[in-house]
C-alpha cells in the first residue's frame, strides 16, 4: 500500500483527491499549507506528494527541491489551477514526476498515480546494487553533484547517446571521460572531437578521414576520428559549434553507423558510443535555425546537467583542498595549509569561470606563495580580490541614506520627485568621484586639482561638503 500526501489549500480538492487515493487501495493524508507539509513529511513516510503551486504561504515549486531531499525522497506530482509553460519546465527540471492542470479528471490523476506508485514499489523491492564509480578527480558532495553522479551511473551502464550540458568550466569533459571509463567500453578508445577548434574546411576530412589523392596535399590515406572510435566512445565537445554543413552528414552516421571517407568509393562501418557536450542552449539554436532538430533527438538519449559552481558552494572547500594537494605534488613542493581568510574569500566569490577558474586561481596562489607553508587571501589573483573588495564596500555603504534607491509604485515609500532623485544621484556620483580622485592622487591636493581640473578652493569646498578628509591618505590605516 502506498502513502500519499496531498498539499492543497482548497479543502474540497483535498477531500476529492483523498477519496481517489483511498479507492485505489492506498493511504492518504492532506494538509493545507506548505509549512504543514514540511512538518508532516519530517514526521511521516510518504511515497508521493500531490503538490499545489499557489499556496497561502508560498509557491509550491519553490518547495519541490526540499521535498525531494527529505528522508524518503518522495516523488512529486504538481497540480495547479494556473498552468504555466515556464512553471512546467521548472517543475520537471526540479525533479517533479508530472505536472497536472486543474480541473482534474479521474483518469488524469489515477494514471500517473498508478505509474509512480508502481515505480516506487519496484525501486524498493528490486535489486539496487551500489555502483562504485571511477570519478577520476571529479570532486563534490553537494546534493547537485550527487544527482549528477546518479545520472552518470545510469548513463555509463547503457549504450544510448549522452548529452552533457553546463556552463564553461563545469567539468563536462571530465564527466564524459568518467562515463566512458565506467562503461562496458572502458578498455577501448576514447576519441575527442573539439567541434569549436576544427577548421570548417577540414571538418569532413578530420571526422570521416580521406583517401590518398582526395585533395591537394593528401599524400596518403588517413583514418578519421569516427573510424578511430570504433569499439569505443566518440566525444563531441562543444557540439553546438558543429558547422551546418556537417550536421546533416553526421546525422546519417548516427542513424546508420556508416560513413564514407573523403575520396573513398565505399562506406565503412564504425561501432561507437556517442557522448556530446555543450554550453549552448541547443533548443534555442533550433528555434533560430542554427541547429538541426532531428540531430538533437539523436544526441539527447540521456542528459547530464552540470550545475555551476556558484550553485554548489558546499563543494568549494573540497575542491580547494584536493587541487592544492594535487598541484603541490605535481610541482614537487610540500602540501600547503589553507588559511581561514583564504577559504572565506573563495566561498564569497561567485566563480563565473566555475571549477576551471577555481583550479587556475589555486595554481596562481601556489605560484605566489613560493615556499611559505600556508595559502592566504593575498595570493589570490587580483581580479578576485578586487571583486571581493568592491562587494564589501558596496555592502557597507548600502544602508546609508544617500545610497537609497527609489521604491517601486505601491510600496511603503513613495517615489521621490525628479529633482530629489537627480540631486541624490549626483550627490552619490560626486562623492564617489572625489574618493577616487583622492585615492589616485594619494591625498596630494595639487595632483588632485590636476586630475579633476578643479581649483584648490573648489576642491576643498567639495571635500568638506562630502566629509572627505585628506588627512591620513598616505597612512596604511586611513579611513574615509
Amino acid at each position: 500500500m502506498g502513502e500519499v500526501l496531498i498539499v492543497d489549500d482548497n479543502v474540497g480538492v483535498c477531500r476529492i483527491l483523498h477519496s481517489v487515493v483511498e479507492e485505489m487501495g492506498h493511504h492518504a493524508d492532506y494538509v493545507r499549507t506548505l509549512g504543514q507539509a514540511m512538518k508532516t513529511l519530517a514526521s511521516g513516510s510518504y511515497d508521493v506528494v500531490l503538490l499545489d503551486v499557489h499556496m497561502p504561504d508560498g509557491n509550491g515549486l519553490d518547495l519541490l527541491p526540499r521535498i525531494r531531499e527529505t528522508k524518503d525522497s518522495p516523488e512529486v506530482i504538481i497540480i495547479t489551477g494556473k498552468a504555466d509553460p515556464n512553471g512546467a519546465e521548472l517543475a520537471i527540471k526540479s525533479g517533479a514526476w508530472d505536472y497536472l492542470q486543474k480541473p482534474l479528471s479521474l483518469n488524469t490523476v489515477v494514471l500517473p498515480l498508478k505509474r509512480v506508485l508502481q515505480y516506487r514499489k519496484a525501486s524498493q523491492n528490486g535489486p539496487n546494487p551500489t555502483v562504485a564509480l571511477k570519478l577520476d578527480g571529479i570532486i563534490g558532495r553537494s546534493k547537485q553533484m550527487q544527482t549528477c553522479f546518479d545520472a552518470l551511473a545510469r548513463s555509463a551502464a547503457g549504450e544510448s547517446p549522452v548529452l552533457i550540458t553546463g556552463e564553461t568550466g563545469t567539468g563536462k569533459e571530465l564527466f564524459a571521460r568518467a562515463c566512458h571509463h565506467n562503461s562496458p567500453r572502458s578498455d577501448q578508445s576514447f576519441i575527442t572531437v573539439d567541434c569549436a577548434a576544427m577548421p570548417e574546411t577540414l571538418v569532413e576530412s578530420m571526422l570521416f578521414g580521406h583517401k590518398k589523392g582526395a585533395f591537394t596535399g593528401a599524400n596518403r590515406s588517413q583514418p578519421g576520428l569516427i573510424e578511430q572510435a570504433h569499439g569505443g566512445t566518440l566525444f563531441l565537445d562543444e557540439v553546438g559549434e558543429l558547422p551546418d554543413s556537417m550536421q546533416k552528414a553526421f546525422l546519417r552516421v548516427l542513424q546508420e553507423n556508416r560513413f564514407r571517407p573523403v575520396g573513398g568509393q565505399k562506406e565503412l562501418r564504425s561501432d561507437f558510443r556517442l557522448i556530446s557536450a555543450t554550453n549552448r542552449n541547443l533548443d534555442r539554436m533550433v528555434d533560430q535555425g542554427r541547429f538541426r532538430k532531428d540531430l538533437i533527438y539523436r544526441l539527447r538519449g540521456q542528459t547530464i546537467e552540470l550545475s555551476p559552481l556558484r550553485c554548489r558552494p558546499d563543494d568549494i572547500k573540497d575542491l580547494v583542498l584536493f587541487y592544492s594537494a594535487k598541484l603541490c605534488e605535481r610541482h614537487g613542493v610540500e602540501t600547503k595549509g589553507i588559511s581561514p581568510d583564504f577559504l572565506e574569500a573563495v566561498l564569497a566569490y561567485p566563480w563565473p569561470g566555475n571549477v576551471r577558474e577555481l583550479i587556475h586561481s589555486v595554481e596562481s596562489a601556489l605560484a605566489e606563495v613560493a615556499y611559505a607553508p600556508t595559502l592566504i587571501v593575498n595570493q589570490l589573483p587580483v581580479h578576485i580580490r578586487v571583486h571581493l573588495a568592491r562587494a564589501s564596500v558596496e555592502q557597507s555603504v548600502a544602508p546609508n541614506a544617500d545610497s537609497r534607491t527609489p521604491e517601486r509604485p505601491g510600496s511603503a515609500d513613495p517615489l521621490p520627485t525628479y529633482k530629489a532623485l537627480r540631486e541624490s544621484v549626483l550627490h552619490r556620483a560626486e562623492k564617489e568621484y572625489l574618493r577616487e580622485v583622492m585615492v589616485t592622487s594619494q591625498g596630494a591636493i595639487q595632483e588632485a586639482c590636476r586630475i579633476s581640473d578643479l581649483g584648490r578652493t573648489r576642491l576643498y569646498s567639495l571635500l568638506k561638503k562630502h566629509g572627505i578628509s585628506r588627512v591620513g591618505w598616505d597612512s596604511p590605516a586611513f579611513s574615509v
